[in-house]
């Protein structure tokens, strides 16, 4: 299983992006990053999605896996 950042909206909307991590703390350490420059979440949270993961957390930074 791979996990997604999830960004929990005032109106209680969840909006979610391609991004899918193989860790649940890779997912929840790039949903605060992001969390911290936007303004219109009001939360956030990270989700077990399907499909395979195309990102890791290198160095404290979101990176694309190479196919």
């Amino acid at each position: 299983m791979a996990y997604r950042p999830v960004f929990v909206m005032s109106d209680g909307e969840r909006a979610t992006n391609a991004q899918k991590f193989e860790t649940e703390q890779e997912a929840f350490d790039s949903a605060v990053d992001r969390f911290r420059v936007w303004t219109i979440p009001s939360d956030f949270d990270t989700e077990e999605c399907e499909g395979p993961v195309n990102y890791h957390r290198v160095n404290g930074r979101d990176e694309r896996m190479e196919s």
